[in-house]
């Protein structure tokens, strides 16, 4: 599956790294608008998003929306000592973010650890995904681990991927282990992998 895995990984990396920076704005606005008009968001309080880097979709102005609603925004900060995400209070984007090793925009130390019980609506990132909700990340295990410490079904977070379309793949590998995300949004539907079916974007 290992290998699997990675061979999925190169060539959806290859497909998404060769879209063109016009093409990837345009289409991320539109996930952004869609993302903007789920009720699931718009009645969240405290939102878990994350800081897009490289070619994912751009997620800066789905942040600075939040913000400007109100919404309290977390964002996630990788803790090396141990290896996983913490995740952080963002009230100023100027202020409270510095580059990772990574070169990823995460929260500062001072920032306000927020709670996983307080999240009311998680904004996942991913490499792949198929129909039926399975995600494939970029190899680190931050965001498995981090879905695996939520609060299960009804008591936790509603769970929304975003990807582009070309992202979208028959079957991504996995086990049963890994959690489903519910919701996945691109620039043409959003697919509600429960009914592993899709409505028009």
């Amino acid at each position: 599956m290992r290998a699997q895995k990675e061979a999925l990984r190169k060539a959806a990396l290859k497909r998404r790294d060769a879209l063109p920076e016009e093409q990837r704005e345009h289409k991320s606005r539109r996930i952004a608008e869609a993302i903007s008009k789920l009720p699931e968001f718009r009645a969240a309080q405290t939102v878990l998003l994350f800081a897009s880097y490289s070619s994912e979709v751009n997620t800066w102005p789905l942040i600075r929306q939040a913000l400007d609603a109100g919404k309290t925004v977390a964002l996630p900060r990788v803790e090396e000592h141990r290896w996983a995400l913490s995740i952080r209070r963002v009230r100023d984007l100027g202020e409270d973010l510095q580059p990772s090793q990574w070169g990823i925009m995460e929260p500062k130390q001072h920032c306000r650890l927020v709670e996983l019980d307080k999240l009311d609506f998680v904004l996942v990132p991913g490499v792949a995904f198929d129909e039926q909700g399975r995600r494939l990340g970029y190899g680190g295990g931050f965001y498995d681990n981090l879905l695996r410490s939520l609060p299960p079904g009804d008591d936790g977070p509603v769970l929304v991927a975003i990807a582009f379309e070309m992202q979208v793949v028959a079957r991504v590998p996995g086990d049963r282990s890994d959690v489903p995300i519910p919701l996945i949004v691109t620039e043409q539907r959003t697919i509600n992998a429960l009914r592993c079916g899709d409505a028009p974007g």
